[in-house]
């Protein structure tokens, strides 16, 4: 299955029920085809995030625990300290710091018209 086509649940279900062996061997495989794919620019972190994946789930006692320490790992690359949110946020303040430290001051004189109307 490459990264292009419809991923069939079942099919992948099935195949983890009745062997296993096969299931983990081709779900290595598409996760390594996604990183071969990936960017050069962003291949060597989706390979370090991996390898922090694979090793919470080779340490934890059953999937439902892998589960959840893989979702906290997410939730923390996401809105912990120096997280994705943080590094948008951060993004936001440079581009508003950028915008307005080059913008040139610039003063005018109010008139109220109303007195000109009355005249």
């Amino acid at each position: 299955m490459n990264s292009g086509a419809e991923f069939d649940f079942d099919e992948w279900a099935k195949l983890a029920k009745e062997n296993p062996d096969a299931f983990e061997n081709k779900r290595q495989q598409m996760i390594q085809d996604v990183i071969d794919t990936s960017s050069p620019k962003i291949r060597r972190r989706m390979q370090g995030l991996q390898w922090q994946i694979d090793q919470i789930r080779a340490t934890s006692t059953n999937p439902m625990a892998s589960c959840l320490k893989i979702s906290q790992m997410m939730w923390d690359k996401t809105i912990g300290e120096d997280g994705l949110v943080d590094h948008l946020q951060q993004l936001t303040d440079a581009s508003h710091n950028r915008d307005t430290s080059n913008q040139i001051k610039q003063s005018a004189t109010i008139i109220d018209l109303k007195d000109r109307l009355n005249k």
